[in-house]
């Protein structure tokens, strides 16, 4: 038998980009997880969600632009809408 503890808790992870001239924007990476043919939309969107809350959470502690903060903000705004809209 063998036992695999590579699976991780987040499936999502989320990253700002962008150029300080340009609209930072938030990116995301899907994390290999062994049912990832599983989720719907309501599944990434709350994903989406968490990675940008664990995001924003490390813009604060160590003192990170307040750009990227903004643009955090802002995107979980966004899906927060998004999934009013789907429900």
């Amino acid at each position: 038998m063998n036992i695999s503890e590579a699976e991780s808790s987040y499936d999502i992870m989320a990253k700002t980009c962008g150029c300080e001239n340009k609209k930072r924007k938030v990116t995301y990476s899907f994390i290999d997880s062994y049912h990832s043919l599983c989720h719907d939309k309501k599944d990434i969107i709350l994903g989406q969600i968490e990675a940008c809350e664990r995001l924003v959470k490390y813009t604060g502690e160590y003192g990170r632009d307040e750009i990227d903060r903004q643009a955090i903000l802002s995107e979980i705004d966004e899906l927060k809408m998004v999934m009013d809209l789907i429900q």
